[in-house]
């Protein structure tokens, strides 16, 4: 069975992560979760899984019919956007490659149409092909919600869920800084493991 094949066969069950209802690029960062026991589930694994999570976020119609290659798009805009908030939450400097990318998809939102010219219609305003534009849009969107949210005043709440495995980011509100119920009973029952098994025996 492969990763994708994996990854569709399991529920994780999880709600979004806290800020994830305010930011559409947290919740796309956390598009990919780590579950226990080494599966993985990807929302955007798949054209269909991909085409439903910008439905679901309001960035594209239902019929959109996203082919691989705009699926291999959004995948490759999260592990950017992953890459920036982990600089931030680490206290590291923001890869270059992630910047470039970030600002790509920000540059890439058309404004007119472009100019064109051929021996047919001579010249002509051209347009992107539908889907293209589609995902342009969406991706200028992700881009610049995820500048937002490293440059706002949420920026200092945001921070990783402690729980291994998971991998989501979220955004702390007062003491709680799991992503979810789950993951803090999971990590308060590894810390009450932890005890029991580190105590000296009587």
């Amino acid at each position: 069975m492969s990763e994708t094949d994996t990854a569709e066969a399991v529920d994780p069950g999880l709600p979004p992560a806290p800020g994830a209802e305010h930011y559409p690029a947290l919740d796309l960062a956390n598009s990919a979760i780590a579950l226990p026991g080494g599966q993985f589930l990807d929302a955007l694994g798949t054209p269909s899984g991909a085409n439903q999570w910008l439905v679901e976020h309001n960035l594209a119609p239902a019929d959109a019919g996203l082919q691989e290659i705009c699926a291999a798009r959004l995948r490759s805009l999260r592990e950017q956007v992953r890459a920036l908030l982990a600089a931030h939450v680490d206290g590291h400097p923001a890869p270059a490659t992630a910047l470039a990318a970030v600002n790509d998809a920000l540059t890439r939102v058309p404004t007119a149409s472009p100019l064109g010219w051929d021996s047919v219609r001579g010249m002509h305003r051209t347009a992107p092909h539908p889907i293209d534009q589609i995902v342009d849009q969406a991706l200028g969107i992700l881009a610049a919600d995820a500048a937002d949210l490293l440059t706002g005043a949420d920026a200092e709440r945001l921070t990783a869920c402690p729980s291994t495995p998971c991998n989501r980011y979220l955004l702390r509100a007062g003491r709680r800084h799991w992503c979810s119920v789950r993951c803090g009973d999971r990590a308060r029952a590894a810390r009450a493991y932890a005890r029991r098994t580190q105590a000296p025996a009587t």
